[in-house]
């Protein structure tokens, strides 16, 4: 099971019974409220030029409202500040490489992955690339963070100091700075960037003694014919001419594997092992199942004639939530205050990610292409060999300090295409090396893993954001998008002219060999990266003409697009399920609001329609023939009282491990890609996979895995399978990022919420993922979801995951999570009418 962010050194300070004793004396009335906001009266908030109000509705959702962007994002720093510093101080620790300073020894392999990579170190160089107007929006947020800093420390900032404060005696707190924002956007790059587990996999696999035939099969192409792209071709915006100036996607030799030296597939391994255990700042999840629904309907297909726009990013579930809602508006619209956008905002970074402003809505999904490739790099004493020369390898010194320990100090060393993370490696790192002859012949050769990333390399995200934030119509938004390097992004839009439109941004390397699927050989420069897909030729789309856009994280472009964005795209179940239901809604007659929330929580299981048929032709007994009557009878929905959802995914939990038994413990996963090469070795029962398993045979291995399947519910829902239920297997307990998974119960008690049950499941719109392999608890989910109504901005909806504060027993930390659960939302209202009509508090900040 993949390490997480884990306080395990709590085991080390305290028994069980001092821990008691610990809960005991923190659960005192005064020490839990003492660090909640103050949400209502007048404070003084030094460094503001006048005064600013911050509104709260019965939600403890935040609308500030300010007279100049100076104050304005002062003012949401404060705020977000006031309901979430703990989580954004963790944050900046973990994008610093700095958790072993809060937690101890436990965590310095944590740190030097993160110290290796640089996101800071690349953080701060983003900075100085920043415009003037920028930096001030950036430093005017540091400062609100700041001036609340000033009268908050220990346990009067958060439950989680004083808790800290017993374990390790403390934690001085930091002032914030601009940097720590923009770190963040490491963070969520690498949630959500590259292929690295794929790419390391498959050469896993051809180690392992599969052929390059044999691992296609696992990871075969996208299924254009049956599961829509998001665009074709034919109709993408290329500015000024006809068509790009790509050389295509690479086809024959250039998609085989690079031959590589024998012996170095355990330091690739270690390097893809060491980042599956790192902290997530999404959520904490390596399920496969991260992704995002959205889709975008027209104005000629709605009641109101204008465009409906829906967004659910689906991301690690968190205590608390990702996301934080707010509302950012200057008192009067005018160029030197532009701002006026309500959403989901990101604690920590100013400004709104996803939203709307007065003209336009705009909402995320992850594109997901290849922009991570890992370099098996020879090594020469100093230096890396490239073409035949010796070049010198870069280094940096860091220093990780340790909470109860001795400092550690390491030298992070780089080739030109990036740091060698195999120097990180748990165990035996750089020594993992070839023990046959290195390329060219030579004996003995010394390797290393060089991991090449577009979020190492410094960009302009950031202004994307403020960009985005003050767009007024399409040019806007791609402007926005244009300054959008990374993580590269579905962006779907909506005005309230009627338009309707799509943008892929972010940097996408164009190499010269190879694609990317492979490590690749970094003594050869021809696999070097030569450039970036320039924009204009990104998939974009504006009004087309079916008035529908759908975005699922399935495939961007069809197979006829010019460039090598990705192989490893969703297959498609998600997407083309919300491509149904809307052709069903459309031909019924206009849609609204509500219908856009009934997509969001469609349970249909698009995956099973191929293997349900072949479950029920194999022969079974007892207990499992019983339930295969349910199976029978089921609707492929996975709704929460469902017996047939119940048996079948449990059939299938079963059947992954039978069917691949021989790639452990590279077992294939059971996303979006496991249902569609299952649903294909269906359909060839003389398959050598079938033939490979235990129970020999396709009908055998289905047999099994219903028994297995029975046998487990049997002893954990009883033996009665018309009443076992999907709900009571899948479930969610919103696990909190640095305490949540301590081992220590009270300690969990006060920090982690739920469980709660909820329909739905991997490659399932309401996708609410769970790990095959660990069993049917929700690990992924819905983190958010959305609808934005462009007729009238105060009938749009939204809700996510938990609630909008970070502080443990505050009314608004969980109360969000039940009506989540259910597929309930709430009122996403942003005019300042309605806002201050839903207003419970006021507080007026003042200079």
């Amino acid at each position: 099971m993949r390490k997480r962010v884990l306080v395990r050194v709590l085991l080390g300070f305290l028994a069980t019974v001092t821990a008691l004793v610990l809960v005991a004396a923190l659960l005192g009335v005064w020490t839990v409220r003492r660090s909640f906001p103050e949400t209502s009266g007048e404070l003084a908030l030094p460094g503001l030029e006048s005064q600013v109000t911050v509104l709260r509705d019965g939600n403890g959702v935040a609308h500030v409202y300010a007279d100049n962007t100076r104050d304005l994002f002062m003012a949401q720093g404060f705020t977000h500040a006031q309901d979430r510093f703990w989580e954004m101080d963790f944050r900046r620790h973990v994008t610093a490489g700095r958790t072993a300073e809060l937690f101890g020894p436990d965590q310095v392999d944590t740190d030097v992955y993160l110290r290796t990579m640089g996101w800071r170190h690349v953080a701060e160089q983003e900075y100085e690339l920043l415009t003037p107007e920028t930096r001030g929006y950036l430093d005017s947020y540091a400062d609100g963070v700041n001036a609340w800093l000033d009268g908050h420390d220990g346990a009067a900032a958060s439950l989680e100091y004083g808790l800290l404060a017993v374990l390790n005696g403390g934690h001085g707190i930091e002032e914030w700075s601009p940097v720590d924002s923009l770190a963040w956007l490491k963070a969520m790059a690498w949630d959500l960037g590259g292929n690295m587990q794929e790419e390391t996999e498959r050469a896993q696999l051809l180690d392992a003694g599969l052929t390059e035939e044999q691992v296609e099969d696992l990871y075969p192409a996208y299924p254009f014919e049956e599961h829509e792209p998001i665009t074709d071709t034919g109709e993408h915006i290329v500015p000024g001419e006809e068509g790009g100036s790509g050389d295509g996607p690479p086809e024959g030799d250039e998609r085989r594997a690079p031959e590589l030296p024998e012996g170095v597939v355990p330091a690739l391994s270690g390097v893809a092992d060491a980042a599956a255990s790192l902290p997530r700042m999404l959520g904490p999840s390596t399920s496969p199942d991260l992704g995002s629904n959205s889709w975008v309907v027209g104005g000629e297909h709605t009641e109101s004639g204008l465009p409906l726009l829906a967004n659910d990013p689906h991301l690690g579930a968190s205590m608390p939530s990702t996301w934080y809602q707010i509302g950012l508006h200057c008192t009067e619209i005018t160029d030197a205050c532009p701002f006026d956008v309500s959403g989901f905002s990101f604690s920590g970074l100013p400004g709104v990610v996803i939203g709307q402003n007065e003209s336009i809505a705009w909402g995320f999904t992850n594109l997901n292409p290849d922009v991570m490739d890992l370099f098996v790099e020879e090594i020469d004493g100093d230096g890396y060999v490239v073409d035949g020369e010796t070049l010198p390898l870069e280094t940096r010194e860091e220093t990780i300090r340790v909470a109860g320990g001795d400092d550690v100090d390491i030298v992070v060393r780089s080739t030109h295409h990036g740091p060698l993370m195999s120097d990180t490696a748990v165990g035996e790192g750089l020594a993992a090396v070839a023990e046959d002859a290195g390329p060219e012949g030579a004996d003995g050769g010394e390797y290393a893993v060089s991991l090449q990333w577009t979020a190492l390399s410094p960009g302009t995200t950031a202004e994307a954001i403020f960009t985005l934030n003050r767009a007024r119509d399409w040019d806007g938004f791609r402007e926005a998008a244009s300054q959008f390097d990374v993580p590269a992004q579905n962006l779907v839009y909506a005005d309230n002219e009627g338009n309707i439109g799509y943008q892929a941004p972010g940097a996408v390397p164009v190499r010269g060999r190879g694609d990317g699927r492979y490590p690749a050989p970094g003594w050869d420069s021809d696999y070097d990266w030569e450039d970036y897909i320039p924009f204009d030729e990104l998939p974009s789309v504006y009004n087309p003409e079916s008035g529908v856009i759908v975005t699922a994280n399935q495939s961007g472009v069809d197979a006829d697009y010019e460039h090598m964005l990705t192989d490893d795209w969703d297959y498609g179940y998600r997407s083309q399920r919300i491509n149904d239901l809307l052709d069903a809604a459309l031909a019924d007659g206009p849609v609204d609001g509500q219908d856009m929330s009934d997509i969001h929580m469609d349970s249909y299981h698009g995956g099973a329609v191929d293997v349900v048929p072949h479950l029920l032709e194999a022969e079974v007994d007892g207990v499992a023939a019983r339930a295969q009557e349910q199976l029978r009878d089921w609707d492929l929905f996975t709704d929460t009282d469902s017996a047939g959802a119940a048996f079948y995914q449990a059939t299938w939990r079963h059947l992954l491990p039978l069917l691949f038994d021989e790639l452990e413990p590279y077992a294939m996963s059971g996303n979006s890609r496991g249902m569609y090469v299952v649903g294909g070795l269906l359909d060839d029962p003389d398959s050598d996979w079938w033939r490979g398993t235990e129970a020999s045979g396709r009908d055998e291995v289905l047999a099994a895995a219903m028994d297995a399947a029975a046998a487990e519910l049997t002893e954990l829902l009883g033996d009665e399978p018309a009443d076992w239920r999907w709900g009571d297997l899948h479930t969610l307990t919103a696990t909190h990022e640095s305490f949540g998974t301590s081992g220590i119960g009270p300690v969990e008690w006060l920090f982690n919420r739920g469980p709660v049950e909820s329909s739905g499941g991997s490659g399932i719109v309401n996708a609410t993922g769970w790990n095959d392999a660990e069993g049917y608890g929700i690990t992924a989910v819905p983190s958010m979801r959305m609808v934005v109504d462009l007729s009238d901005r105060d009938a749009s909806t939204w809700i996510h995951l938990t609630g909008n504060s970070g502080h443990a027993f505050h009314p608004h930390y969980d109360d969000q999570l039940e009506p989540w659960s259910g597929g309930g939302t709430l009122p996403f209202v942003v005019s300042e009418e309605a806002v201050r009509e839903a207003a419970v508090d006021e507080l007026v900040l003042t200079p």
